[in-house]
């Protein structure tokens, strides 16, 4: 059905029915945050909210976009090296995959929440890049749409990410969590379906990975790295840490080397079913993130409290922090009264009303109409 509208929204706009439609997940981290570019492991999954993106080919060199969450329609050369907007991310994909030789005209429906921290821009990257390739006639491997992706947001939109996002945009699979592993560059799913259910919470607060604090971190870790002459933090160990001199780079590191043992206890929990166990690493794994490497922010505090306090097995900020998303392992039965107390605290504390998502493991991205 959202696919048949997807199509019927281009038809209106450009006159001319799409060549290809495909869609990508948001996604959530269910622990393992900021370990990516730290050498360490992270335990995503796919979300059942997707972003759309529909594509026909022109003939001028020209990308003609519009986006049904934006009154704006924009044109720009194929081959643009500025472009601002939700449109660097489509641009700076076309020119990755090496396809800006012709134009497109383009239409995006992103059902993905922005500024959520659920990885709408990964997801908008990752949809374009397969939506665009198979217009073209292009067969990238979903390896090469990863790295398209990375460099997308890297270089033409200047948010220093890793590759965390859009590899679990792109391998996402139904009722799995997918481990994704730097080091070695590998990545492989696991089975993940908890009793209950994953509650996703929106806080409204808005992040940007473009933002300063999150490259201030990634600064303070590679010094940190350089300093203890390990290649991968997330390998340094505890004794390392106590050999830093300054404070809040010992705070940085305790994080980083802390989260991933803690990734390791998590997988143990997954195999042997041990949920409550697998909560009390969620909860630890906030207390972390808020405390040593300081990316929570009230909103997420309040929603992580508010979710343990109605009975949640675990809870944790979401994503790169300083707003965005948290998530809270709830048991069958209560995910009403969850729901009702996260949102009756944000009224207590004088927030904007949150939102509440789905976060049951989902497929990754896909062509959902192609031209075969």
């Amino acid at each position: 059905m959202v696919v048949e509208t997807v199509m019927s929204s281009f038809s209106r706009a450009f006159g001319r029915d799409p060549e290809s439609v495909a869609s990508a997940p948001g996604r959530v981290n269910l622990i393992g945050e900021h370990l990516d570019y730290n050498g360490g492991r992270s335990l995503p999954i796919g979300l059942p909210v997707r972003t759309y993106v529909a594509v026909a080919p022109r003939t001028d060199g020209r990308l003609v976009l519009v986006s049904e969450q934006s009154p704006d329609r924009m044109e720009v050369a194929v081959d643009a090296p500025d472009v601002g907007g939700w449109a660097a991310y489509v641009v700076g994909v076309v020119q990755a995959l090496g396809l800006a030789g012709t134009g497109y005209d383009v239409l995006v429906d992103g059902r993905v929440p922005l500024g959520a921290g659920l990885s709408s821009s990964a997801a908008l990257e990752c949809a374009a890049g397969l939506a665009v390739a198979d217009a073209a006639g292009a067969t990238p491997s979903r390896e090469e749409l990863v790295a398209a992706a990375v460099r997308a947001e890297n270089d033409y939109v200047g948010a220093p990410t890793g590759a965390l996002d859009q590899t679990s945009v792109v391998f996402a699979r139904a009722g799995h969590a997918l481990v994704v592993d730097p080091a070695g560059g590998s990545h492989r799913l696991v089975p993940w379906e908890p009793e209950g259910q994953l509650l996703v919470i929106d806080t409204r607060a808005e992040h940007s990975h473009a933002g300063g604090e999150y490259a201030d971190r990634r600064r303070t870790c590679d010094a940190a790295a350089a300093e203890l002459g390990v290649t991968r933090l997330a390998t340094a160990g505890a004794d390392a840490v106590e050999r830093l001199l300054d404070p809040v780079v010992r705070r940085r590191v305790r994080h980083v080397v802390t989260e991933e043992v803690r990734v390791g206890q998590a997988l143990d929990a997954v195999e042997a079913r041990d949920w409550q166990g697998f909560g009390r690493l969620m909860t630890a794994s906030h207390a972390s993130l808020r405390d040593d490497y300081e990316v929570s922010c009230r909103e997420l505090d309040v929603a992580v409290e508010a979710a343990l306090d109605a009975g949640a097995l675990g809870a944790r900020m979401t994503g790169g922090g300083f707003g965005g998303s948290a998530i809270a392992l709830v048991p069958a039965g209560l995910g009403d009264t969850v729901r009702d107390a996260v949102t009756a605290a944000f009224a207590d504390a004088g927030l904007a009303e949150p939102g509440f998502l789905d976060g049951t493991a989902s497929d990754g991205a896909v062509v959902e109409v192609g031209r075969s």
